[in-house]
């Protein structure tokens, strides 16, 4: 079984279904707040270079959903500055397996990577 570094949004419902899903198929969690981690431009880079920068943001943030951040219009420099000043706009959960860095929550690779009991409806859209 896997130890996780689980970046999530305290609060958030989604976060709560992805760990418990983690820890019912044997994995270790060590959760860290994603908006009060002190994060640097490095640290995010890690995270995203399996990713387009774009889908490293956060489709749920109000200053996305307000088009006031079209993930689109910025570079990756610039994405990296808007998500240190405001980690709202980072998707999530961020996750560190064994040095290996993953942005979202990724079921099947996830299944297939270090293996999970049960699976949930959408582990990824946010319940109201």
């Amino acid at each position: 079984m896997a130890t996780i570094e689980f970046f999530e949004k305290n609060g958030c419902l989604n976060n709560a279904r992805q760990k418990q899903l983690l820890e019912a198929s044997g994995h270790t969690l060590i959760t860290r707040n994603i908006l009060t981690y002190p994060w640097t431009p490095k640290m995010l880079e890690d995270f995203f270079q399996s990713k387009s920068i774009i889908e490293c943001f956060n489709p749920a943030s109000p200053r996305i959903k307000s088009g006031e951040v079209v993930p689109s219009k910025v570079s990756v420099t610039e994405a990296i500055e808007l998500m240190l000043s405001d980690p709202l706009l980072i998707r999530r959960p961020l996750m560190n397996i064994d040095g290996h860095r993953e942005v979202g929550f990724d079921q099947k690779k996830l299944h297939a990577w270090i293996g999970l009991e049960s699976s949930l409806s959408d582990p990824e859209s946010c319940q109201k």
